[in-house]
This record gives structure tokens, C-alpha cells and sequence, in this order.
């Protein structure tokens, strides 16, 4: 049975011109993006307000790569996504204000190394992955003490216990579907799904997908006052990388709107060579100043992969559950032990208050204009300004830039924002650290990640002031693009979140997401700089918990070609 069209988004046509915010004229070099090529989820991402992850186990791959040939016309490409946010942009614009009239469904598709093995064959040359964490994929990774996970513990987070991804129900496949209307959302899932079961074409055949359905994860925005939050209740997703490189009109896919740095897209957000999100491009040098282009990840020794690699990216998938009671009655017992209010002790942790005001500008009060203005709420650094961070000379700002801004805000003392706290360790900007010497601004940039989570679950009740617990099943899908598994999920784990001494001697485990597996009882500890605070906090409580995950690749729109291409009733595949 043909996968149905009417609950999928047409493919795009000729690219959407767009209109041109800033022409800079040092970015001439910047290379062309393949945007009918690249996945949509990956540049410029869905940003849809509900999704659904759907895991399969390949169980015929003969069938398999068939029903991947009748899919792949539904999978949505950046071309496709950069067309639709024009016309949903210029419809807001006109009627201004928000719009429901433009509506999109996508789809994207990634596999783990395990279903790409099924699917093996002379032309892809899997062997060439040298990515050690995407051949082992995450479960052995885990087990193997990369992540800090509680391995042979039997609590919640132990891989045994995973919903997916563990010992018996790791994924091959992973679907990644999203909407603006979780209806039309439903209806494009029931529509994949029903693909996936045994039925009849027109001349009594039998068909069958080669796959079966193990693990089905919807997520959704949160609503209200917490739309664009994650449960804990604070403003997610602001610091996200600009990409570099240009879109067929000539025009930048992230603009410069810094006038006071050419290397920036909008205060604050430094711009990255898209190689360390797709392959086929260049990267970036940590060894060069920012705007000099690295090596290609296709033919750089520590990130090599097949030619089949180009325009693709490697995917993590972490199903995180969240406590929310327990780390609302956390900061709440923080506030009254040293006599400050619980969103500052919030701020101290996290790096940021509630509403994504950085406290590195706005140390001690919440300041949701801040939060709001995209212009400020992330123009600042960690340690002084040095000679690998020299800003570029000033320029006129025009039509569309963020005007006059001011000098990055900086906190070399952990002052502010304590060396342990969520944003800083997870990307510690300009920090230098005794621990790892050769890490600095430059080479901090080849360890970014490309998110794209959601919120899963209904939202909680609890609140900083009054915390409650239900005992739901809620917490984040966090899902991240990188060309390196190792040099950028892992690294980021292993050398900064969960390193007691970055960057900073003693100061702590990162106090959200940090795992002590070193510990049996798991006690973390952390510095938060409150008032009086004479030893660093401990604590036995975990409120982030990992419930499931796998490492996949996401392959270009010629890869899935080149996969499906092999479809025969003998062949390569082994069944």
C-alpha cells in the first residue's frame, strides 16, 4: 500500500527567496548548503509545537529498504522548512500577530549503526564511521561508565530499567514527526503506522514493511506561562550556535545582526562552521581564530566517515524524566537554609532565572524584559575578554541588526554564575580550566551540540513556592545534531557535567543534570556562592533521570536513496 499523501507536506518547491538582513562581505567564502539534501530537523529544525518519536526494530531488510523507498518522498528537508517558516513569518507579519492558517506536518528518519549494519552493503562502507560511541551505540557506552549513568544499580536510570534503548529493546530506526496541530500530528503517525503492518496492494500481494513498531513517544510544548519552558519551569533553548554558510539566493543562513562583532549572528551567539554538525563541510579549527574554517569532518582522522555521510549528522536521543516536586522542595529547602529566595537559589544552579534572564547580567533580581530582548539575553562571556576573543571593528548597524549593543557582560570569578552551575558547564564559553589546559573560546566551539528537544508529559502544579508531587511520568526528549559523538555529547558529559573540578578546583558536579558514579550512595556536591554558604552543598538526589536514549545517524536525502536503492529479493541484506 503507497504511504498515503494526505497527512504529509508536499515536498518544497524551487527554495523561497529570502529576503537578505545583512550583506557581509568577509562571508563570501562561507560555503553553499545543500538544503534539498540535508534533513529539516537538523537546519534550521522543526520548532513545532508537538512531536512523536517512533522507534522500529528491522526485522526484513529486503522489505525494509522497500518501504524506505516509498517513504523518503515525506521526508522534510531544510528547503522544505526554510520555505514554510517564510510564508507562516509573512503571513504573522501581515496580520499581525500570530497565525493558524499555515500549518505543517514533517518527518525526518535516523539510524542506529546497528539498523544501518542490516541494511549493509558494498556502497556505504560503514567501517569508515571511526566514531567509536555511534558503532557501540549508547547503551554499551553507558554500561561502559562514559555517561555516569547508574549502571547495575536497579534504580530508575539504570539501562536496564530504560523504556527504550536498553538491553531488549534497542532501535534500529527513529522517526521523528512533528506538527502544529497535534490532530494532523495523530493523523500522519496513524498513517506511518498503518505502513508498518502486513496488508495487500492491489493485485492481492502481500505487503510488509520490514519493521515493526517498539517504542511510541509523543511530546509537546508546555502551555501558558510556561510555554517555551521546560518543567522545571525555566525559559529553555536560548543559547543555540549560529551556523555558517550561505542558501542559494547568496544570502547567510545565520545573519550577522552583531554590529559590534562580525563573527557573531546575534549578540553573543558565535558563528560555527557547519561541519560540526554535517558532514561535508568545513568545521572548526581550535587552533585558529574563529572565522578561519577547520577540516572537514569526511576527512578529519578523529571525525571520519563514509562518503555516504555527507549531509548527514549524528543524532543523540536521551529520554530524561524529570522530579519536579523534588527539585522545587530542593530549592525551596535552599532558600530558607540561607535566607534568599528560591528562584535566586534556581539562578545560581541553572545560570539563568526563570524566564531565561542570564544571571551573569542580572545577578540578583529576575528581569523578564531581558529575557525577552533576543538582542541581549545572551551577549555575555564567562571569563575576561582575551586576544582569542577580540571582537571584529564596528560597523553600521542596518535594517534588522540588534542596535547599539553593549560589551559582552563577563563573571571570571564565578561570582554570578558558579563554575557548577547548568549553563556554564555545558557550555563554558571562554573559561579557561587547570583541568583541561588546552580548552579555551576556540576550542570550546568543537564541542557544541544542535538541539532540538521537547518537553514530554503533562504539565506539574508545582511551583517554586509551593512544590507537588503526582508521581507523572513527565520530564525532556533531548535530542542533539553533532559530527562526533565523542568530541561533543560525550566530551561534554564526561569532561564538564559530570567533572567535579571544571573549571574550577572543587566546584562541583553540573547541579541538574550531573551524574556521581563514582560515588555508591550518588552524592553529588556544588558550589553555589549563596550567602553563608561555608562547604559546598551535597546532595543524594537525582532529579534528572535517564529512561532511555540511542546514538543514531541521520542520513542525507541521497543516503536514504542510497539504502533504499538495494531493495531485491536477495542482494546484500540478510534477513
Amino acid at each position: 500500500m503507497p504511504i498515503s499523501t494526505a497527512n504529509f507536506e508536499a515536498p518544497a518547491q524551487p527554495f523561497f527567496r529570502r529576503r537578505a538582513v545583512y550583506e557581509e562581505a568577509s562571508r563570501e567564502h562561507e560555503p553553499p548548503l545543500a538544503i534539498d539534501d540535508i534533513q529539516g530537523n537538523i537546519f534550521p529544525g522543526f520548532s513545532k509545537d508537538f512531536q512523536t518519536l517512533l522507534f522500529l526494530r528491522i526485522d526484513h531488510p529486503t522489505a525494509f529498504t522497500r518501504w524506505l523507498g516509498e517513504l523518503i518522498p515525506y521526508v522534510a528537508t531544510m528547503a522544505d522548512v526554510f520555505q514554510f517558516a517564510e510564508q507562516f513569518k509573512a503571513l504573522r507579519w501581515r496580520r499581525g500577530g500570530e497565525s493558524h492558517m499555515v500549518k505543517a506536518t514533517w518527518l525526518n528518519i535516523a539510524f542506529s549503526f546497528a539498523g544501518l549494519k542490516k541494511l549493509e552493503s558494498r556502497e556505504i562502507a560503514l567501517d569508515d564511521f571511526t566514531d567509536e560511541a555511534f558503532r557501540a551505540g549508547l547503551l554499551q557506552r553507558s554500561q561502559d561508565g562514559h555517561l555516569g549513568d547508574p549502571v547495575n544499580t536497579g534504580r530508575a536510570g539504570d539501562p536496564v530499567n530504560w523504556m527504550i534503548g536498553g538491553p531488549d529493546n534497542e532501535a534500529d530506526v527513529m522517526l521523528i514527526l512533528a506538527g502544529d496541530d497535534r490532530y494532523d500530528l495523530n493523523n500522519l503517525v496513524a498513517t506511518v503506522v498503518a505502513t508498518l503492518l502486513p496488508h495487500q496492494d492491489a493485485e492481492g500481494r502481500l505487503i510488509t514493511s520490514g519493521a515493526r513498531l517498539i517504542f511510541r513517544q509523543d511530546g509537546a510544548t508546555l502551555n501558558g506561562p510556561l510555554r517555551g519552558h521546560e518543567h522545571f519551569g525555566f525559559r529553555d533553548g536560548i543559547s543555540q550556535p549560529g551556523i555558517r554558510g550561505q542558501l542559494p539566493d547568496g544570502t547567510l543562513l545565520t545573519p550577522n545582526q552583531n554590529p559590534l562583532n562580525p563573527n557573531q549572528g546575534k549578540p553573543g551567539q558565535d558563528l560555527l562552521w557547519p561541519g560540526e554538525f554535517v558532514f561535508g563541510y568545513a568545521g572548526q579549527d581550535p587552533q585558529a581564530e574563529v572565522e578561519d574554517p577547520g577540516l572537514n569532518p569526511l576527512a578529519n582522522p578523529e571525525r571520519k566517515a563514509p562518503e555516504f555521510a555527507r549531509n548527514g549528522s549524528f543524532l543523540v536521543f536521551r529520554r530524561l524524566r524529570q522530579d519536579v516536586g523534588a527539585f522545587h522542595r530542593f530549592l525551596q529547602s535552599l532558600a530558607t537554609r540561607f535566607q534568599v529566595p528560591p528562584g535566586l537559589v534556581g539562578a545560581r544552579m541553572v545560570g539563568r532565572w526563570a524566564s531565561g534572564a542570564p544571571a551573569v547580567i542580572t545577578p540578583e533580581q529576575d528581569a523578564p524584559a531581558l529575557a525577552a530582548d533576543d538582542c541581549r539575553n545572551n551577549n555575555f562571556e564567562f571569563g575576561e575578554e582575551g586576544e582569542e576573543e577580540e571582537a571584529g571593528q564596528p560597523r553600521t548597524a542596518l535594517t534588522g541588526d540588534c542596535p547599539n549593543p553593549s560589551e559582552p557582560s563577563t563573571d571570571p570569578e564565578g561570582v554570578k554564575v558558579p563554575f557548577a552551575a547548568h549553563i556554564r558547564k555545558v557550555y563554558p564559553r571562554n573559561d579557561r580550566s587547570a583541568e583541561i589546559p588546552e580548552l579555551g573560546e576556540n576550542s570550546t566551539q568543537t564541542h557544541r551540540l544542535l538541539r532540538r528537544g521537547i518537553p514530554y508529559g503533562p504539565q506539574s502544579s508545582s511551583t517554586f513556592a509551593q512544590p507537588a508531587d503526582d508521581g507523572v511520568d513527565r520530564g525532556l526528549l533531548f535530542l542533539a545534531y553533532q559530527t562526533s559523538l565523542v568530541h561533543q555529547f560525550e566530551f561534554v558529559t564526561k569532561n564538564l557535567v559530570n567533572n567535579a573540578n571544571f573549571q574550577h578546583g572543587g566546584a562541583g558536579f553540573d547541579p541538574i543534570i550531573g551524574q556521581n558514579a563514582a560515588d555508591p550512595n550518588r552524592r553529588r556536591s556544588f558550589r553555589l556562592n549563596l550567602p553563608g554558604e561555608a562547604q559546598p552543598i551535597e546532595t543524594e538526589e537525582e532529579w534528572v533521570i535517564p529512561t532511555g536514549g540511542g546514538y543514531f545517524f541521520a542520513p542525507s536525502l541521497k543516503g536514504l536513496r542510497t539504502l533504499a536503492s538495494f531493495a531485491g529479493d536477495g542482494g546484500p541484506y540478510r534477513s
